[in-house]
């Protein structure tokens, strides 16, 4: 897999249903620890919600996912959420529904019906992108090389991480897996230049 689908930016929309909203929030999430923090800030924006449920997947391999109920009944809201997040084979992405109770009782299929609703409808309103898998290679350079590393940077569009740039230079990039092989053969060409894999 050379490619996975994402978004890069944070929407909402809202669904109604016999007096309940729902809102949806979508934004782009790469790792379990920035979870806590979203939903903290949801919470805060949010605050005299009577539900916060939500369904998130990040990685490549499909495996790393949570799914919350947040007091509805078992299957109602997290599941249904996943599930949108599922058909568009989307990861790195958390969607958080928040609901304001209207008084009325929505059942089951209700509820599974206005948690997929207001997911589907947030993610209407926000561009799914592609984007390359990447490899992180950690660079260590002399100054006077950096015009050759940008270059092939720049070339096969690898994401710069992280850079500090001094008289020696260090630089995290991301390196597109699909391109791997030649991006290395060409920055072990620069002399003076020394490559690392990054561990994720």
């Amino acid at each position: 897999m050379d490619y996975y689908y994402t978004v890069e930016q944070r929407s909402t929309a809202e669904y109604k249903d016999r007096g309940s909203r729902f809102i949806a929030i979508v934004m782009p999430l790469t790792s379990a620890d920035d979870f806590k923090k979203e939903m903290d800030a949801v919470k805060k924006a949010y605050p005299k919600a009577s539900h916060y449920c939500f369904a998130y997947r990040i990685g490549l391999d499909g495996n790393q996912y949570r799914v919350s109920d947040a007091g509805e009944p078992s299957g109602t809201a997290g599941r249904p959420i996943f599930g949108v997040i599922e058909s568009k084979t989307l990861t790195n992405i958390l969607i958080v529904v928040v609901r304001y109770f209207g008084g009325s009782l929505l059942g089951v299929p209700g509820l599974i019906n206005a948690y997929r609703s207001a997911a589907v409808l947030a993610l209407q309103t926000v561009p799914v992108i592609q984007k390359s898998v990447e490899r992180l290679y950690y660079l260590h350079f002399d100054y006077t090389i950096l015009n050759d590393v940008m270059t092939i940077i720049k070339q096969f569009n690898c994401s710069i991480a992280d850079q500090q740039l001094q008289l020696f230079c260090q630089m995290t990039i991301g390196i597109p897996q699909n391109r791997l092989d030649e991006v290395l053969f060409k920055l072990k060409d620069i002399r003076g230049l020394e490559l690392q894999q990054k561990k994720l």
